[in-house]
């Protein structure tokens, strides 16, 4: 089976067109190099695939014949992306909430008054 179809029927993806433009994109590794959506897949093959900045890691035990149930995905795939992974991305969300894009404007009262709770803390 093809990586992109394999990826869909896995539920990686929403569509197969989004799953062949990730593989084009390099975003997916078979065996620890990227490859063509045209790419078969065999069992206990290895995959990386990079999907809103987490690599989920995936060793291929067997191909389905046609897009699974959502209950059904383990009997074809076995997930092995760390616990870091998730609590890196739970970081950056974390960040990205109190980031301020520049351009908006003076400080609110809010900020200033974090900014003064923050000052305090350190000293």
């Amino acid at each position: 089976m093809r990586i992109d179809k394999y990826l869909w029927c896995t539920r990686y993806f929403k569509t197969r067109s989004i799953a062949s433009n990730a593989v084009k994109k390099g975003h997916v590794k078979v065996n620890g190099s990227a490859v063509k959506p045209s790419r078969d897949v065999f069992p206990m093959d290895k995959i990386v695939v990079r999907k809103n900045q987490i690599d989920y890691q995936l060793t291929v035990l067997d191909v389905p014949e046609s897009r699974v149930g959502a209950k059904l995905v383990d009997i074809y795939r076995k997930d092995t992306t760390p616990k870091d992974a998730f609590e890196h991305s739970e970081l950056l969300q974390h960040a990205k909430k109190h980031y301020r894009k520049k351009g908006l404007g003076r400080p609110t009262k809010k900020d200033r008054r974090d900014l003064d709770d923050f000052l305090d803390e350190s000293e």
